[in-house]
């Protein structure tokens, strides 16, 4: 569904963003060093579906594993995915548990 769609990384307004039936997906995220923290995600409900935020959840990561940036996820349904999907825990720095 998504790998139709551009992911765009707004590093000024510091947001990742999905269009969507002309809606906006975004996950605000603040860079600091190494580590990236995924503050909100934000997901208009004309376009949610759990399957559409696990899949821009996805499409998000890959893009920051591409950059080599450790995650740290500031945001509940991230944090919930992460947990959910232990693959991503590699992702996380040192010392830090979700």
């Amino acid at each position: 569904m998504i790998e139709a769609h551009e992911l765009i990384d707004n590093d000024f307004l510091r947001q990742f963003e999905l269009k969507f039936e002309d809606n906006l997906a975004k996950i605000e995220y603040s860079l600091q060093e190494r580590k990236i923290f995924l503050t909100k995600l934000i997901i208009p409900e004309s376009i949610y579906s759990e399957t559409f935020q696990n899949e821009f959840i996805v499409a998000v990561l890959k893009h920051i594993e591409d950059r080599n940036l450790s995650v740290v996820p500031t945001s509940p349904e991230i944090a919930k995915f992460i947990r959910k999907n232990r693959q991503y825990k590699s992702m996380l720095p040192v010392g830090v548990r979700i």
